[in-house]
């Protein structure tokens, strides 16, 4: 069986070139109030255009949109989700990557779809599948701050509810791949069974897409073969750090 090429992470959103810093420059812009909302959505939108490419002259059996409309892995879903607030910068895991930390004030609920029109964009502009990246909700839940659950498995289950509309909805835009992010469980193996339950929740009556679980940041000691037992069809390892 020959093995698939894929994206795993965010590819990069800034080069060495002038043009390939036209995306900053809008974001500094845009804070400035110099350009409109629809001024920089368009920049985002060529970039996105430009990841794609790239990774479909790479050879990429899957691609993704590259992750460029992400401000990091947990704020372009906490903004979006009813309940967070978001607080100052915090460094992601032991990477150069920082994230604005979600504060939960309220309970969480679903509000729209999230990505499914990022997958559409991409899916559009690509003429190869394309595969959604979703941060997973029990890292979603590790790296936030809790103000109103009294515990946190009430609050990881709410997060697990709205990621799975969030899949649902993509697989009603039509992808047929979509990545879960867990890099939080390799850091408290002890919520493994907790674990099990959230993706049970996640990937209920999802029989289109093919599902991965990515984790990073750590090693399967304690988890391997049990982490085989959770409901996807692909599991990805990256276990360095930094």
């Amino acid at each position: 069986m020959a093995l698939e090429t894929t994206l795993a992470g965010a590819y990069p959103k800034i080069g060495d070139s002038t043009e390939e810093q036209k995306l900053r420059r809008a974001l500094h812009q845009f804070d400035k109030s110099e350009i409109s909302e629809e001024d920089l959505e368009q920049v985002k939108n060529e970039v996105t255009e430009e990841a794609i490419r790239q990774q479909i002259e790479a050879g990429l059996d899957l691609v993704t949109d590259g992750l460029i409309r992400w401000d990091d892995p947990l704020t372009y879903f906490a903004r979006r989700i009813s309940g967070f607030e978001i607080s100052g910068l915090i460094r992601y895991f032991d990477t150069n990557t920082f994230y604005r930390q979600p504060i939960v004030e309220s309970r969480l609920e679903f509000i729209k779809p999230i990505l499914a029109p990022d997958y559409q964009f991409a899916q559009e502009k690509s003429t190869k599948p394309v595969k959604a990246v979703v941060t997973g909700p029990y890292t979603i839940a590790k790296l936030s701050r809790n103000h109103f659950y009294r515990e946190f498995k009430q609050l990881v289950f709410d997060l697990a509810h709205i990621i799975h509309k969030e899949a649902e909805a993509l697989e009603e835009a039509g992808c047929r791949y979509i990545q879960f992010d867990e890099p939080a469980v390799l850091n408290h193996k002890q919520d493994f069974n907790l674990f099990l339950q959230v993706y049970e929740i996640v990937t209920a009556q999802l029989s289109k897409a093919e599902k991965t679980l990515q984790l990073n940041f750590g090693n399967l000691e304690g988890l391997y073969p049990k982490i085989l037992n959770v409901n996807v069809e692909r599991i990805g390892f990256e276990l360095t750090k930094g």
